[in-house]
């Protein structure tokens, strides 16, 4: 029988797995998405490949796993910040400012190295689904700005998110991309320049 280094059966499941996502990831961000296999995340993980099976049917379900746990992470952390703005301008200036934060800081690397590979089209939905979900809370604060199509604007936005993020990728400085981002998407949905607060803040 394997050994159990937890309290409890549940527990020693509860971190194989967590162990297994933790090296998928490293190799995901070392080798890119093909590289995501159960034989090579076994070994980053000092299981053998059998063991994988046990918590994962194929490369395409760890692939999988680690993009929606990198999206509902990036997801909390922006309606987080989002929700802490006292207006719907504010709210819209702060999605702009923490998602390209979150992009300066790389944390956006896990979801698009593994969004290129799921074969799977159910998986591809699901994912696809929680990339709209994650302009959620921008979708709102448009609405409540009184936007006429907050979610073609949404669209927009993102759409020059990913140029910024992009620039940011290559090389460019994040303190010379966000202010030229926060200026663009200000202009483009009619917020005027005065200072915006966050709840909690003086």
């Amino acid at each position: 029988m394997p050994r159990i280094d937890a309290p409890t059966v549940a527990q020693h499941r509860a971190n194989q797995e967590r162990a297994l996502l933790d090296a998928a990831r490293m190799v995901l961000l070392q080798n890119g998405p093909h590289a995501v296999t159960p034989a090579l995340v076994g070994a980053a993980a000092g299981l053998a490949r059998s063991s994988v099976y046990k918590y994962f049917r194929s490369g395409d379900e760890i692939l999988s796993r680690i993009v929606a746990d990198a999206l509902a992470d990036w997801g909390e952390r922006v309606h987080d910040t989002v929700e802490r703005a006292e207006t719907p301008a504010g709210r819209v200036e702060a999605y702009v400012r923490t998602t390209l934060a979150l992009a300066a800081s790389g944390a956006h690397r896990i979801a698009v190295l593994g969004s290129t590979l799921p074969r799977d089209e159910s998986a591809r939905r699901d994912l696809a689904d929680a990339h709209h979900d994650l302009a959620a809370p921008l979708r709102a604060a448009l609405n409540d700005l009184g936007t006429p199509n907050p979610d073609l604007t949404a669209d927009l936005i993102d759409g020059a998110l990913g140029r910024a993020i992009d620039r940011i990728d290559s090389g460019r400085a994040d303190a010379d991309i966000v202010p030229e981002t926060v200026g663009f998407v200000r202009r483009a949905v009619g917020i005027s320049q005065r200072p915006t607060r966050q709840r909690g803040k003086a």
